[in-house]
């Protein structure tokens, strides 16, 4: 099997090594890559949010499958165009990315399908702001509803804040945001596996969108995550398929736009059960590298198998009772105004850390070869091992010797777990 996979972070450099490992895959072609994935994949430079181009590269090699890994191309219709010239693709079309592109719309297709979820108002004025704010109380949770890559989201006690991040959200063309009410409980990501019909859970995952220990500081794209969740309740995975990720798949079929790739669906588990804070198309980062890390069944069968509507005989996946840590080195600056085109080094040495996979994230090549940063989130430290305590040790083993000026990174991704200080309820 050949496989073409879009995109250039670590996200996309974790699809590359899982689908690389599968025993059926012969080669592995990403556009555009980045100077991490050249070691695993042949890296063709492409624009992916031209369908045409990303079609007439499927062609060239030939490929059976084409994986979207970021939102943009999804939105943008890349898996559409890729459809209809007869590749199975992994990725939903335009219009299923909607669940992403649109919070007013994922809240719309949520009520139809009567999945819990926090209530909100959809907002296109100050006014309407104002009164949202008035009606749901602080905690204020105010979210663009467009793509943000994860950072349009502002949680605060001050409303002056709140009102702030409204403005700029309105201030879009289009402008358009949702005021929500404040979820209590402990966040999770689980990545739900779609063909349009049936949807199966990986692994649930936990993230950390703060940029600062104890979560001080603005959102990121996200600054680390783990799994297993010892502490969720048994069974949850299979729970959220059953109340969220199947009546969704269901209501999109419904709308004859069925939705095939990944549904994540971000929950939060709060005192009256859990409740959706958001849906995204596509596997998260660095949450789904956590998830990935500790998968047995072989990925791009997987993957296939959902592109071509054979999920509901494909079987249970297998997981390894490993425990995965992921520790995301950031650039300076990040993520106000990150700095780039600073050298990074000591990533053999950290690759020797036994149990760890270094990502890239953010990585470029200068005109010398040198390896530079080139985003606000660099690299991923990915660690596996028997135990959550060893996991992390590893993970942090490894950052230890990574060198890149002024980068920063948190100290405390899954700490509160370690310790067993997470609660449910």
């Amino acid at each position: 099997m050949k496989v073409l996979v879009l995109g250039s972070g670590a996200r996309e450099h974790a699809l590359v090594k899982a689908v690389a490992a599968d025993p059926e895959v012969d080669a592995v072609i990403a556009a555009p890559g980045n100077p991490g994935i050249d070691a695993t994949a042949l890296c063709v430079p492409v624009d992916i949010l031209d369908g045409a181009a990303v079609a007439a590269l499927a062609r060239e090699y030939a490929v059976d499958l084409v994986v979207v890994g970021p939102e943009a191309p999804l939105v943008a219709g890349v898996a559409d165009v890729c459809r209809e010239a007869g590749f199975a693709v992994f990725g939903p079309s335009a219009a299923a990315a909607r669940l992403e592109g649109s919070k007013s719309f994922a809240k719309e297709v949520m009520a139809a399908a009567d999945v819990p979820t926090a209530l909100a108002h959809v907002c296109t004025t100050l006014d309407e702001v104002e009164l949202a704010l008035d009606a749901l109380g602080a905690p204020h949770v105010v979210k663009d509803d467009g793509l943000a890559a994860g950072k349009g989201v502002v949680v605060t006690d001050s409303r002056e804040v709140a009102v702030q991040h409204a403005r700029a959200c309105l201030a879009k063309p289009g402008g358009s945001l949702v005021v929500e009410e404040f979820l209590d409980g402990p966040e999770v990501s689980v990545f739900c596996i779609s063909d349009g019909e049936t949807a199966v859970a990986l692994s649930p995952a936990q993230d950390f969108k703060r940029v600062g220990d104890e979560d001080a500081g603005p959102n990121t794209g996200g600054m680390g995550a783990y799994s297993p969740l010892d502490w969720a309740p048994e069974g949850l995975a299979d729970d959220i398929v059953r109340r969220v990720a199947q009546p969704t798949v269901d209501e999109m079929r419904r709308r004859g736009t069925p939705f095939v790739g990944v549904l994540y669906v971000g929950i939060a588990l709060t005192s009256r059960g859990p409740k959706v804070i958001e849906f995204n198309a596509r596997l998260g980062d660095p949450d789904g590298q956590a998830s990935l890390a500790r998968l047995e069944t072989p990925f791009a069968q997987l993957l296939l198998a959902a592109a071509t509507g054979g999920l509901a005989e494909f079987g249970r996946l297998r997981w390894s009772d490993d425990h995965a840590v992921v520790v995301v080195v950031a650039s300076d600056g990040y993520p106000a105004s990150p700095r780039t085109g600073d050298l990074i080094s000591g990533l053999d040495a950290a690759a020797e850390v036994p149990g760890v996979v270094v990502l890239h994230a953010g990585t470029a090549r200068d005109e010398a070869g040198a390896l530079v940063s080139a985003g606000g989130r660099v690299l991923d430290v990915v660690a596996v091992a028997p135990s959550l305590e060893k996991a992390r040790k590893a993970a942090y083993d490894a950052v230890a010797v990574i060198e890149l000026e002024g980068s920063h990174h948190r100290t405390d991704i899954a700490l509160k777990a370690e310790r067993g200080e997470i609660a449910v309820g």
